[in-house]
């Protein structure tokens, strides 16, 4: 496990904030570490790497699609996007050189794990 995976072990996954977690590299545009059994497809991540470089009205509007899934969006600016489906909640915050995914239920309060992954 390299520091990147333990550190989303350890500041994520043990807070029972969130599910799974993964981290992108912007540049490389490659999932570089994720959680265990969690796997971001190519796919998706370059979805996620481009949802902030297209208008964000578009996915305000329109939601996004994440595995397979449609997910709509609760809030968007330039650094984060919130989108929730019935059974899941889908967080994905972006800084200077990565872009952080993090799954949480449904059930789960929502801004606990907007707050979780923001700080991270």
């Amino acid at each position: 496990m390299n520091e990147l995976q333990a550190l989303l072990n350890d500041a994520l996954l043990r807070t029972k904030h969130v599910e799974n977690a993964a981290i992108i590299d912007i540049k490389q545009q490659k999932v570089c570490a994720s959680t265990s059994g969690f796997n971001v497809p190519p796919d998706d991540a370059l979805n996620l790497i481009y949802a902030f470089h297209q208008n964000l009205l578009q996915v305000r509007r329109g939601g996004l699609f994440f595995k397979e899934k449609r997910y709509k969006c609760v809030r968007a600016d330039k650094h984060s996007i919130y989108l929730q489906n019935p059974d899941r909640g889908l967080i994905v915050v972006k800084t200077k050189t990565f872009i952080l995914v993090a799954t949480y239920k449904g059930d789960m309060y929502p801004s606990v794990c907007v707050e979780a992954v923001e700080k991270l």
